[in-house]
């Protein structure tokens, strides 16, 4: 038991070793400021310990002087320097300038003690800042999969708490370290110059609080790792259920929701009161244990004063340095707390940017440009789960300019052909062509820079209607968004609105309708003129009147560009080139909508589910100028 205590104990420390060295390398390209923040931090040293000794000096020389013990050292050298400015001849006038003195090394230990702050917080706040920026690129990088198995509000907590914990440790918390150790060394070296019995009693204590440090350690790491985790648990949940009110409210589900609540909501109080109660029973122990050290060397300097062994004026000033010695030992150990919140919260962000990202590209990738539009898929397979394949074997060819449907029941692996296009995912076995080039070939921005498209749900952010349709690409002048709004019937609307194309859009356009959000993404896809084209489920969210405003608009951006479409309307689908039916991730029929009719096979199936009837008779009418279509 103890043996597997013990290795598991190492482990931490080399892991913790690994991580501290993760975390200093954010603080490197700052490491001037560290610098001089930490020789800032070394002048904090000697004017610690002036205060002391300037003490001891008042004590011996004009409040207790002793005859039989003559100054020597830096007492003599004060003595001298009061004598030398006239300050000298009396006690009173000894003391102003001991005082004087004494102010003076506070003013420069306060001079320095800003600009240190100042550096060190500036260099930790650049370090937060160069980490949330990496943080939020890897957030763009990751694999599509990682989002489905991670909640959003898990993701915000890497951003948001995760990252504040790291605040306190990358501002001054390191730095703060190195220059507590260097004051407690320089402390040591002066309490052995005065008195080495009564500093090895103070440094005694130091055993006792190296222990308590070393059992606070292995209980407050998982308690950390803990709270951590309900914090996300927390804000997983938190944001799961507020963009889904609507619904919660609508199946009366509130009572049941506040119930989950409650029980996450006490999840992440027991672990909150568990980390409180850890740091409450820390900073007054350690405080202790350093009082514990004063009072022996009150004990033990009194005995000795009292048997003229040393003079009062060396108690006295011993006791201060031992509270000064003390002082950034307990600092010291009080951060502890501190840094196994950070250590705990390290380990999830480095946990999330080792996440390998998704599709690196090649070394040296095939120059693709702009794509003519020929797509193929060869004996394709693909498994969002192992062995769960959702893809079995698919193969066809798309040629350029030409506009194929693909159709069938939910779960039937359509959509999952469009994200195998984009490279969301990887396939496991086969290929995907694009120009006749191996899709995993081409560098993943210019490939994606050739597909346009349109989904069911449209995703708008915060800023207004004309920044929604460019996405950030000032190349897509203000005219060409005007131009692609009018062409999908959405110019009406916005120019409707107060501010026209500024009228700003709340988050994932909350102040819109579901029609006009997709009209949005319309005119999106218009004006990046890409030369292959997306459209999944497209027209899904528009009602009767506005999808027959926008099937010729339809017609005209597929006019000159490969066209993939995945549909549920067949009546949004009669015009294509090509159809192919899918069935448990296989293609099970291909053909147009006609000669798809007269077999009678799934096509004809899913075309009564829709429209019942006599499929082959309304067919006959679909053949005059595209009745279904217009319908």
């Amino acid at each position: 038991m103890s043996d597997g205590h013990n290795r598991e104990e190492g482990r931490d420390k080399v892991y913790d070793r690994r991580l501290a060295a993760r975390l200093l390398k954010y603080l490197f390209p700052h490491k001037w400021s560290v610098l001089a923040a930490l020789v800032l931090s070394m002048v904090d040293g000697p004017l610690a310990t002036a205060g002391p000794l300037l003490t001891k000096a008042a004590i011996d020389l004009f409040l207790v002087p002793d005859p039989s013990r003559p100054p020597t050292g830096y007492v003599l050298w004060l003595k001298q320097s009061a004598d030398a400015v006239g300050l000298g001849g009396s006690r009173s006038r000894g003391f102003i300038f001991i005082a004087a003195l004494f102010l003076l090394c506070n003013l420069v230990q306060s001079a320095a003690a800003y600009l240190h702050e100042v550096i060190a917080e500036s260099a930790g706040q650049k370090a937060i800042y160069k980490l949330r920026q990496e943080i939020f690129s890897h957030l763009q990088k990751v694999p599509i999969q990682f989002y489905d198995r991670t909640p959003v509000g898990g993701m915000m907590t890497y951003m948001t708490n995760d990252v504040d914990a790291l605040v306190e440790i990358f501002s001054s918390g390191m730095i703060a370290v190195l220059s507590n150790v260097a004051i407690a060394i320089y402390i040591v070296g002066c309490m052995l110059r005065i008195d080495w019995s009564l500093a090895l009693v103070s440094c005694a204590t130091l055993l006792a609080m190296t222990g308590f440090a070393a059992w606070f350690r292995i209980i407050a790491r998982p308690i950390s790792r803990s709270f951590r985790e309900r914090i996300a648990a927390m804000n997983a949940f938190l944001q799961e259920h507020l963009t889904g009110m609507q619904v919660i409210q609508i199946f009366n589900r509130e009572a049941e929701e506040m119930r989950r609540f409650e029980q996450v909501n006490e999840a992440r109080l027991r672990a909150g009161m568990a980390a409180l109660f850890r740091n409450a029973l820390f900073q007054p122990a350690i405080a202790t244990l350093a009082l514990v050290g004063i009072a022996l060397v009150i004990c033990f300097g009194g005995i000795q004063v009292m048997y003229k062994v040393i003079s009062l004026g060396t108690l006295v000033a011993f006791i201060q340095l031992a509270q000064s010695f003390y002082d950034p030992v307990v600092d010291l150990h009080s951060r502890y707390p501190v840094l196994q919140s950070a250590l705990a919260s390290s380990e999830r962000i480095f946990s999330f940017l080792d996440e390998p990202v998704s599709n690196p590209s090649v070394e040296k990738p095939v120059e693709l440009g702009r794509a003519r539009g020929r797509i193929e898929f060869r004996n394709v397979w693909f498994a969002y789960k192992a062995d769960d394949w959702v893809l079995k074997d698919v193969s066809f060819n798309i040629e350029p300019g030409e506009k194929v449907a693909f159709v069938g029941l939910t779960g039937a692996g359509k959509t999952t052909i469009t994200n195998l296009l984009l490279r969301f995912y990887e396939i496991q076995q086969g290929q995907i062509l694009l120009d006749g080039i191996d899709i995993r070939q081409i560098d993943l921005l210019q490939l994606r820079s050739n597909f346009g498209i349109v989904l069911q749900d449209i995703v708008l952010f915060s800023g207004d209607i004309t920044s929604n349709i460019r996405l950030g690409d000032h190349s897509i002048s203000e005219a060409k968004v005007r131009i692609a709004a009018r062409q999908v019937h959405l110019d009406p609307i916005v120019t409707g609105l107060e501010n026209g194309y500024r009228s700003a859009v709340l988050q994932r356009g909350a102040n819109l309708s579901t029609g006009q959000k997709q009209l949005v993404g319309f005119a999106r896809a218009l004006a990046f003129d890409r030369p292959i084209l997306i459209l999944d489920e497209a027209t899904s969210s528009i009602d009767s009147r506005t999808e027959s405003q926008i099937r010729d608009a339809i017609q005209k951006i597929m006019t000159g560009r490969t066209a993939v479409v995945i549909a549920h309307r067949l009546s949004t689908i009669q015009s294509v080139d090509k159809i192919l039916v899918m069935q448990k991730g296989e293609i099970r029929e291909c053909g147009n909508h006609k000669s798809l009719l007269a077999r009678r096979g799934l096509y004809w199936g899913l075309y009564r589910l829709q429209f019942g009837g006599n499929p082959i008779a309304d067919a006959e009418m679909t053949m005059d100028a595209g009745y279904l279509f217009q319908r």
